[in-house]
């Protein structure tokens, strides 16, 4: 199926581009969401109309995500949780718990841009990287502490 990107969407292509995806990828994620919309010819008439504003939507958006990129280039949470004497820990460390540090810290991200291939389970250093927008990425020190009392 072919849908015109109101969007700049990662590997399928950026704002306008008419991209060839699955229908159901387009009528149950793509089109509700409001991230492009079927490559029909009254479509691509009407398309031409809001590219404009589109784009100017879109500046701002990458405008705001720099700017918040420049804002989070220095930072580091530091997380405490219950861990064994070898450094173990009991549960572990997931994106929610990051996202909750990093309001701690004035930082608002949603968890859905934490990539965190997975959960951490030890103590110790790690870089997360944080996607602002489809090609805004930064990187993030995590540190994993064991919480007062434990080791």
């Amino acid at each position: 199926m072919q849908v015109i990107l109101l969007e700049t969407i990662g590997k399928l292509g950026g704002l306008g581009d008419i991209a060839n995806v699955k229908s159901g990828y387009a009528r149950n994620f793509l089109i509700p969401q409001g991230k492009a919309k079927p490559a029909t010819a009254a479509n691509m008439a009407e398309f031409k109309i809001i590219k404009a504003d589109l784009e100017a939507k879109e500046m701002t958006m990458i405008k705001a995500a720099t700017e918040k990129a420049e804002s989070m280039t220095e930072v580091v949470c530091t997380l405490k949780a219950n861990a064994s004497e070898e450094g173990k820990l009991f549960g572990s460390v997931t994106t929610a718990d990051i996202v909750a540090s990093l309001a701690d810290l004035g930082h608002e991200v949603e968890k859905r841009n934490i990539n965190l291939s997975e959960a951490i389970h030890h103590i110790g250093e790690y870089d997360v990287n944080i996607t602002l927008h489809s090609n805004i990425n930064i990187t993030v020190k995590v540190i994993v502490e064991a919480s007062e009392g434990e080791q």
